[in-house]
């Protein structure tokens, strides 16, 4: 593991790689309130075969917080900035709550640096933006610990909090580790965020999961992200709220792992590439209409809602 700090523009960001230089490049960018240790379970599974990048946000364990309010684009550019100094070209981003928020972004504004995209537990609005200046000025006042009661319920479910109480331990350990400043104009940058019409341009390959029991960003919050995304898939994850990547980490990494290694399709597509050429497979692309993909976009979503009654996420 290769562990530093990166010079992006007004902060420093510190970092960890791990994993073959040469693999193929993947950012985990992280919730509010945490650092780059709660992708530790994606980290160890996909390690072997990708160069991993965490970090911590602005604001947020060993990175710095300049002066805020920050804003999405402030976000997303310290993903761009640290790829950069990284020598990353280009990267398969998963981005959970707020660092799916930066994950979008910079998938609508540097779509050139985006291999495939995980959007987890998160919305391109997520209002009312009254209720995050609320949170930003308690926080001002009281400290992080302070609203440490009404967010802990949010992150797992009872049943997982109770049996895995080290678990939540680790987390409420990383919000109170934040910088009070930095996390309260974190707050008012998702207060301030409009991603709605940004996400309708994104071109990267893009699953949304859902934690079946998430009261922040439900299902139905999941599937309307998955929908304007053109062409993106939806995962639902039984048993799993907020934090969907600790509650369930195999389900989490085999959907993640999935989606990076492509399903039969989109190999199937690659190999007819290299058979033809790419000039015959866009010409026949071409002639996909934008209903049909509409129509294929709306019926996986449909399919994985309808798989929550499988088990009961409550």
């Amino acid at each position: 593991m290769t562990s530093g700090v990166a010079r992006v523009g007004d902060v420093d960001l510190a970092y960890q790689v791990e994993g073959p230089r040469g693999a193929p490049a993947l950012v985990f960018a992280g919730s509010l309130g945490t650092t780059a240790t709660m992708w530790a379970p994606q980290v160890l599974a996909l390690r072997g075969r990708y160069r991993t990048v965490t970090y911590d946000a602005r604001g947020h364990g060993s990175s710095g917080a300049p002066a805020g309010p920050y804003t999405v684009a402030d976000l997303g550019g310290d993903v761009v900035g640290l790829l950069d100094t990284l020598g990353i070209a280009r990267a398969s981003l998963c981005g959970l709550s707020l660092g799916g928020m930066a994950a979008m972004w910079v998938a609508a504004h540097a779509p050139d640096r985006v291999d495939r995209l995980v959007l987890a537990c998160t919305a391109p609005e997520l209002g009312p933006a009254a209720r995050w200046i609320e949170r930003a000025a308690a926080v001002r006042a009281s400290g992080t610990a302070a609203i440490l009661p009404a967010l802990a319920p949010r992150w797992f479910t009872p049943e997982f909090a109770i049996e895995h109480g080290d678990v939540l331990d680790g987390i409420e350990a990383m919000l109170v580790s934040c910088s009070d400043e930095g996390y309260a104009s974190c707050c008012e940058a998702i207060a301030t965020m409009d991603l709605a019409d940004d996400v309708r341009t994104i071109s990267a390959p893009t699953l949304v999961i859902a934690g079946a029991a998430d009261p922040v960003t439900p299902p139905a919050v999941a599937l309307a992200l998955a929908l304007a995304i053109p062409g993106a898939s939806l995962a639902v994850i039984p048993g799993a709220s907020h934090l969907a990547n600790l509650e369930q980490p195999a389900r989490f990494t085999a959907a993640l792992d999935a989606h990076l290694g492509g399903d039969a399709a989109e190999r199937g597509a690659a190999a007819r590439r290299a058979v033809v050429g790419d000039a015959h497979v866009d010409r026949a692309e071409r002639q996909t209409t934008g209903l049909t993909a509409a129509n294929a976009a709306f019926a996986a979503a449909r399919e994985s809602l309808d798989s929550l009654g499988e088990e009961d996420p409550r």
